[in-house]
């Protein structure tokens, strides 16, 4: 896989900012119709008027019912659907480039947000030299079922050398974190051929030029499925190839002094979670995703702990669906 270091998109400025609303909500979906009742539904129930928040759905050319979902929620939603099928870097560049508000939220529309989200993100905000705000985040299933929440990591409120600590691992998921726009119209959209991890390299490319909060309130849900953009790409381990090529571009966005240290940090880290990955596949019985998520851990980082962990993957592996885990 190659990928050049392509300029980013641009994010022109709002056309009338006088009129703007304070908030934008864009919520991108693709064959998502049947999850995306539930993520608007949550920013429904927090919304506040429309003069102080947009919310629109950015559809990326679905074959599905999104129109009648939106239809639904009786206008206080607008539906944009793309003409054709853009891809998520480009639909979520979109979002941006649609949104008219101070404040950007994209809310993927499989996810959801927990009530007091957008009042804790505007107590974030209220430092001026504050480019984004991030909450903690909970993970779910599927089913709907909570899995897991991410643990506190920083202190709340602003958050120092906030690219390095950023950038040794992916700590934040894209439901998670609202936006100035005047900050994506000064660091650019999403890199267009970052199919995923897309969002680990513009939190980082963010960080490195703006001052970033943070709220220990788990606010925020994400969802993983095997239909959702990350879990499209991990059975063939596309996914971390791709962190390692958004590790290669945000490196060059981190001070030259401590960026050879954080990129084999972040190696490490996304190394890590290709072998955890992998071992949750194969216990699944896809052992050949199992393989191909050690190959690539090897890919990424050769440190000795990756080492003997991908070998013991490649050469063991799971036994069967109920055999115990491997080293940690």
């Amino acid at each position: 896989m190659t990928i050049d270091k392509a300029e980013v998109p641009t994010i022109p400025p709002i056309a009338e900012p006088a009129a703007s609303p304070r908030w934008s909500v864009m919520i991108p979906t693709y064959e998502s119709a049947h999850l995306a009742a539930g993520a608007i539904d949550s920013v429904l129930k927090q919304a506040l008027p429309p003069d102080d928040m947009e919310i629109v759905v950015v559809d990326d050319a679905s074959r599905d019912d999104i129109e009648r979902v939106v239809a639904e929620r009786g206008g206080r939603v607008r539906l944009h659907k793309q003409p054709s099928n853009l891809g998520v870097p480009a639909n979520l560049t979109e979002c941006i480039r649609l949104s008219r508000g101070q404040l950007v939220h994209i809310l993927h529309g499989d996810d959801m947000v927990r009530p007091g989200f957008y009042a804790a993100m505007e107590k974030g905000f209220a430092d001026p030299s504050v480019g984004a705000v991030w909450c903690r985040q909970i993970f779910m299933d599927r089913d709907g079922n909570w899995t897991g929440v991410s643990a506190i990591e920083a202190p709340e409120g602003r958050v120092l050398h906030a690219a390095r600590f950023l950038a040794e691992r992916q700590r934040i998921m894209t439901p998670s974190i609202c936006v100035r726009r005047s900050v994506y119209e000064a660091v650019g959209g999403f890199h267009p051929e970052l199919r995923c991890v897309e969002d680990w390299e513009m939190w980082v490319r963010i960080a490195a030029r703006f001052a970033i909060g943070h709220v220990h309130e788990p606010l925020a849900v994400y969802r993983m499925h095997a239909a959702s953009n990350t879990g499209r790409n991990l059975r063939d381990a596309a996914e971390a190839a791709y962190a390692g090529k958004a590790i290669d571009l945000f490196a060059a966005h981190l001070p030259p002094s401590e960026a050879g240290d954080v990129v084999r940090a972040a190696r490490r880290s996304a190394a890590r979670h290709a072998l955890d990955t992998g071992w949750s596949l194969a216990r699944g019985g896809d052992r050949s995703a199992g393989r191909a998520q050690a190959a690539a851990a090897l890919r990424l980082s050769r440190d000795p702990a990756i080492l003997l962990r991908a070998v013991y993957n490649l050469l063991l592996g799971p036994i069967s669906p109920s055999h115990p885990g491997g080293p940690t």
